[in-house]
């Protein structure tokens, strides 16, 4: 096991995860996209994030096979 070539990744990992949120943090985008279901009533207030959870769970398939393309 090449611990070096893993250290690697987490440090592309952590630049590609610092640009995206100095970006993108300032739109406010996130938890605001098609898919996710806002409901406010009188005595009621309920949010599913299903289009942010959508695109989470992408980001982070696309990343899991890229490393094991590339590592294993």
């Amino acid at each position: 096991m090449n611990i070096g070539k893993h250290l690697i990744f987490l440090g592309f990992l952590f630049i590609f995860l610092g640009i995206f949120l100095s970006f993108f943090n300032k739109t406010q985008w996130f938890g605001n996209t098609i898919l996710d279901y806002k409901y406010s009533g009188k005595n009621l207030k309920f949010y599913a994030p299903i289009g942010s959870m959508l695109l989470i769970s992408i980001s982070i398939t696309l990343l899991i096979n890229l490393y094991n393309k590339f590592f294993k």
